[in-house]
């Protein structure tokens, strides 16, 4: 069996003890019905409580923001009633929990939006490729609305109140979703952002963005409740990595340390295909940013303890080996078999695949 000396070791997270080094990474599991959390999905944190420290699936701040059919809201007070289901069962079972904010978008459908409700994005510019609806199956991204300074300065603000939210709804804290191709990342990245104004043209400017929501999200919440996930060489959702990308992180990663944010979550999906993220850029971002680094991206116990002990990060994020283990940690530990992930209710309603996977003596 081997040690795992340092990934179940306690960590202390701005204001919160962890009780060990393993984090649940966000991912997105489309069982809120009506956008609204349920019973059904605090029984599925609970069961995975064994992480020292749970980052929910992506959750909007605002109508705008609901690109996916079925994603959970953090903008009304049922919303807050129904994460609080969610943090109660998560601190009961001892775990710590954060809300991740995800702003999809243009990576959206009007299908998939309450009546009213806007797909914006820095620039004029669809994503190639298709969303699924409930009502049509897929249908290609829409072109989105080019955000005006209004909107912009009003869905900065959507990300403020998401955060002050989550807060009285019990969590520990927030993620600010700056990877994967949703709306933050869409600023950091010119194929998306062609922008000549404060807000795109210079990487200060694309910059600019992901910073002023950190800075006012701390300044409401407290930094220490704060967190940030960015994937620099990304291409998921139609990004594309360019020139001047490791420099431009390293500004970011630098604005980001000295808002004294609670951790940068760094994004690595080549396990699942994507290109490599050298770790060149790792290490401009960490030594940068100065705090607390999350590493993802294809782990398993005895890679995530190796870098650990390396000094690589400070805590590693699992996703797809949680999705389907509740009880990874008791695995991990004992060196037993991992359950397959069923990949075909990995975004369908219901129990199925979801909260019905079998833990070991079950």
């Amino acid at each position: 069996m081997a040690d795992f000396e340092h990934l179940l070791s306690p960590y202390t997270l701005g204001r919160i003890e962890l009780k060990n080094r393993v984090v649940m990474a966000p991912m997105t599991r489309s069982r809120a019905i009506g956008n609204v959390p349920n019973d059904l999905m605090a029984t599925y944190y609970r069961q995975r409580s064994g992480a020292g420290l749970i980052v929910t699936e992506g959750t909007s701040p605002s109508p705008n923001g609901l690109g996916y059919p079925r994603i959970p809201g953090i903008f009304s007070a049922e919303q807050v009633a129904g994460w609080r289901k969610v943090t109660d069962a998560v601190h009961e079972a001892g775990s710590r929990i954060f809300m991740q904010i995800m702003h999809t978008g243009r990576i959206s459908h009007p299908n998939n939006m309450p009546e009213g409700a806007r797909v914006l994005a820095p620039s004029a510019i669809a994503a190639a490729g298709e969303m699924w609806t409930d009502q049509e199956g897929l249908k290609p991204h829409p072109v989105p609305e080019e955000m005006t300074e209004a909107d912009i300065e009003s869905t900065i603000e959507e990300f403020v109140q998401g955060a002050k939210n989550a807060v009285e709804a019990g969590f520990d804290g927030v993620e600010l979703h700056g990877a994967n191709g949703y709306l933050i990342t869409q600023f950091l990245n010119p194929k998306a952002n062609q922008r000549t104004d404060q807000w795109g043209g210079s990487p200060e400017n694309r910059n600019r963005f992901a910073i002023e929501v950190a800075e006012r999200t701390a300044a409401a919440i407290g930094a220490d409740r704060v967190g940030i996930r960015v994937s620099p060489y990304g291409v998921f959702n139609d990004l594309a990595p360019f020139d001047g990308i490791e420099e431009q992180y390293e500004s970011l990663a630098k604005a980001l340390g000295e808002l004294k944010l609670a951790y940068i979550h760094v994004v690595d999906h080549s396990a699942m295909g994507a290109p490599p993220v050298p770790d060149s850029v790792k290490t401009k971002i960490r030594e940068a940013f100065g705090g607390t680094i999350i590493l993802s991206g294809g782990y398993d116990g005895p890679r995530a303890e190796a870098d650990l002990a390396a000094g690589k990060g400070e805590l590693v994020a699992f996703a797809r080996p949680f999705l389907a283990n509740p009880d990874l940690i008791a695995r991990i530990r004992s060196g037993a078999e991992l359950n397959a992930p069923n990949m075909d209710t990995f975004y369908t309603p219901g129990a199925e695949g979801y909260t019905d996977y079998p833990t070991l003596g079950s």
